[in-house]
């Protein structure tokens, strides 16, 4: 995967394979992301920003900075994290979780405890909150939604649940103009989520590969769609097998549209398109 001479010459820093491949190593070990060896060009403009942010010459001197300096490290790891998502993304989901909510309710179980995994921004908390609004048609269901996420900056930017108009216009009106306010004066052109939606979800750091997870009460549902794509299999089954015991047994996890949980059948079935519930042996 040699580099030649006039790739490096044309960009600002030199970076080279070797660069390349530490900064692949520190990401798998720090975060699970398996970076395959065409994300090269990525991983230099992401993490050139982080030079120009240092002051920094080198991405050698960088390493050596990261290596040193423990504040820099959630800047490494928010720079080569992907955050797309939307608003009711793969939205055959959100029926599922309602139906799984009233039938908690209807066995007595208080509260409905939900976790989204890797939440991104807040669009799929969010869309979980107003799906749970709508299926009791209370503004205060007996729900807590937990959402956690890697990148420290979204996890805050989430928690203010302020979004530009184009990244809600997409949903019908009824929904819009129910669970957001509109943006006036500066805030022109954004919207916020209520804070009745808000209120039913907290937002908190965390790692998927850290050792400790600070949850021990079981969930009834957890979402972690489009993570297990970033994770090379033996990554996934460590996670997946972490998750089963923080499910209910009549609890479900929810997946992205091109992962499979095949290879942990023994922990998981398929209950429905991309849904999956734990396997409990007796």
């Amino acid at each position: 995967m040699a580099e030649s001479a006039a790739v490096s010459r044309e960009r600002e820093f030199h970076f080279t394979s070797r660069d390349f491949e530490q900064i692949r190593r520190l990401i798998y070990e720090h975060a699970g992301i398996s970076l395959s060896p065409a994300k090269m060009d990525m991983v230099y403009s992401r993490i050139a920003r982080r030079l120009r942010a240092t002051g920094l010459t080198t991405f050698e001197e960088y390493l050596d900075f990261l290596d040193s300096n423990p504040d820099e490290w959630p800047h490494f790891t928010n720079s080569l994290t992907t955050n797309l998502t939307s608003f009711f993304r793969e939205s055959h989901h959100f029926p599922v979780l309602a139906e799984l909510a009233l039938e908690a309710k209807r066995q007595g179980r208080r509260p409905i405890r939900l976790w989204s995994s890797a939440c991104s921004t807040g669009e799929e908390p969010y869309s979980m909150a107003m799906t749970l609004i709508e299926a009791f048609d209370s503004w205060t269901p007996p729900v807590k939604i937990l959402a956690t996420d890697l990148d420290t900056n979204v996890v805050r930017q989430a928690a203010e649940g302020i979004y530009a108009m184009d990244r809600v216009e997409k949903l019908p009106e009824a929904q819009l103009k129910r669970f957001f306010l509109r943006g006036k004066g500066a805030r022109a052109g954004q919207a916020r989520v209520r804070p009745e939606v808000r209120a039913l979800v907290e937002f908190q750091p965390l790692n998927l590969l850290s050792e400790h997870w600070p949850m021990r009460d079981p969930f009834d549902a957890i979402f972690c769609r489009n993570v297990m794509i970033y994770f090379d299999k033996p990554t996934q089954a460590k996670i997946l097998s972490r998750f089963h015991p923080l499910l209910r047994p009549d609890g479900l996890l929810f997946v992205g549209h091109s992962e499979s949980l095949a290879h942990v059948a023994n922990l998981f079935r398929l209950r429905g398109k991309t849904v999956y519930a734990p396997v409990h042996t007796h």
